[in-house]
């Protein structure tokens, strides 16, 4: 948590709560365009494909709001659910 000019705010890391994706730091330029050209040796970074979901359990009953990248939908899709939730350590 961090406190600023007076407000409260905290930062949640951008990281899939099943698949533990998360931002990852890599160079912009191309080996090809590293050996040829000027290099300004600039890092970039990657974030994952993250959606913010409400999924609803049958098991439970419930619905829960949960931050997945677009590969943890798939896994749902083909798991279930309960089954990869439990998994992750949601449930």
């Amino acid at each position: 948590m961090v406190v600023w000019r007076n407000k409260t705010t905290s930062f949640m890391a951008k990281q899939c709560e099943i698949t533990g994706k998360k931002t990852q730091i890599g160079g912009k330029y191309s080996n090809r365009t590293r050996a040829t050209q000027f290099n300004p040796c600039g890092k970039t970074r990657r974030q994952p494909n993250l959606h913010k979901k409400s999924i609803f359990v049958p098991e439970l009953g419930k619905s829960i709001k949960i931050k997945v990248s677009a590969a943890a939908l798939r896994t749902i899709a083909k798991n279930g659910a309960y089954a990869t939730l439990k998994k992750a350590g949601l449930i």
